[in-house]
C-alpha cells in the first residue's frame, strides 16, 4: 500500500521497506529518509529486526504410547538483508513456524520412549532447529535459539511414574533396613557368644577357687587336729554343706516342694559320689599331662 508522504523516519531495529510505482526497491535502513512521491517513491512498511519469542504447545504420543504435551520456545528475528522476502513472502510467519514445529515434532518424538525424550529433549530441539533454519531463512527469517521448556505427560502417566519411583526407594530403604538388621543380629550372637564364654570362665575359676579353698582348709584342719584324716574332714565339710543347702531351700519362697533323699547314710552317699567324682577327674588330668 502506497505512502504519499514525502519524508519519514525509521526507527532503530527497524527496517523499511521502499518501493516505486507499487514494485520494491529498496530497503530503508534506521534514520531520517526522504522520498519522492513524483517519481512513484514510498514507504511500504516497517519490519522490526528484535528478536521475538513465539510459544507453541505441541501434544503427540511417544514409542512406548504416552501422550504428552510440549511447551516449545521458538526465538526468531528478521534478517535485514533479506527484509523483502520477510515482507513479501509470508504473510502470518508465526502461523507458518508453528506449523513446522508441529510437522518436525510430531515426526521424530514417536520414534522415542517417554525416558528417552526427557533425556534427549535437546537432541528434540536441535532437530528443529535445524529444520526450520532450512525453511525460515528462505523467507527472511533466523530461528536464532530453540528451547524445550516442558514436557508434560499425561496425569495417570505422571501418578505411575511417581508411584514406581516411590516404589524403588522404599525397597532401597528395606535393603538398607535388613542390611542393618542382619549387621545387628550378628553382633547380638558375637556378644552373646562372647557372654557365654566369660560365664564359662567365671564358673571355671569360682569352682577352682572352691577347689583351693576346701583342699587348703582339709590340710589345715588335719595338721591341726590328730588323729583325723582327709577323708574324715572331707565327710565332716560335706555334712556342712549339705545342710547349708538344706537350709538355703526352706529359706528361698521363690522354691517349689523339692523331694531329696534325707539321711546319714545318704549324705555318706552324696560325699562318696563327689569324692569319687574328684578322684576320677584328677585320674583323667594327669593322664593327660
Amino acid at each position: 500500500m502506497g505512502n504519499l508522504c514525502c519524508m519519514a523516519c525509521v526507527d532503530q531495529a527497524s527496517i523499511g521497506v521502499v518501493e516505486r510505482w507499487g514494485r520494491f526497491d529498496k530497503l530503508a535502513q534506521p534514520g531520517f529518509h526522504f522520498f519522492n512521491p513524483l517519481a512513484g517513491e514510498c514507504l511500504a512498511g516497517l519490519l522490526s529486526t528484535r528478536i521475538s519469542s513465539l510459544d507453541v504447545r505441541i501434544e503427540t504420543k511417544t514409542k512406548d504410547n504416552v501422550f504428552v504435551q510440549m511447551l516449545c520456545s521458538i526465538q526468531y528475528r528478521v534478517i535485514k538483508e533479506n527484509a523483502d522476502d520477510a515482507f513479501y513472502e509470508l504473510q502470518n510467519p508465526k502461523e507458518q513456524i508453528q506449523a513446522f514445529v508441529f510437522d518436525v515434532v510430531r515426526a521424530h518424538v514417536p520414534r522415542m520412549t517417554l525416558d528417552e525424550l526427557f533425556e534427549q529433549k535437546g537432541d528434540v530441539a536441535q532437530t528443529v532447529l535445524e529444520e526450520l533454519e532450512k525453511v525460515m531463512g528462505a523467507y527472511g527469517y533466523n530461528i536464532e535459539h530453540i528451547l524445550m521448556v516442558d514436557i508434560i505427560p499425561d496425569a495417570s502417566v505422571r501418578k505411575a511414574m511417581n508411584e514406581i519411583n516411590a516404589a524403588q526407594r522404599l525397597q532401597l530403604a528395606n535393603v538398607y533396613k535388613g542390611e542393618a538388621e542382619k549387621i545387628l543380629q550378628v553382633k547380638k550372637a558375637e556378644a552373646e557368644a562372647e557372654a557365654k564364654y566369660l560365664g564359662g570362665v567365671g564358673v571355671a575359676k569360682q569352682r577352682q577357687a572352691i577347689t583351693d579353698g576346701l583342699r587348703e582348709n582339709i590340710l589345715n584342719f588335719s595338721n591341726k587336729v590328730d588323729g583325723t584324716s582327709a577323708k574324715e574332714v572331707m565327710d565332716l565339710i560335706m555334712v556342712t554343706q549339705y545342710f547349708d543347702t538344706i537350709k538355703d531351700l526352706g529359706n528361698s519362697s521363690k522354691n517349689t516342694t523339692v523331694f531329696i533323699p534325707h539321711g546319714p547314710g545318704h549324705v555318706r552317699d552324696i560325699g562318696s559320689q563327689i569324692r569319687n567324682g574328684m578322684m576320677e577327674a584328677s585320674s583323667a588330668q594327669l593322664n593327660v599331662e
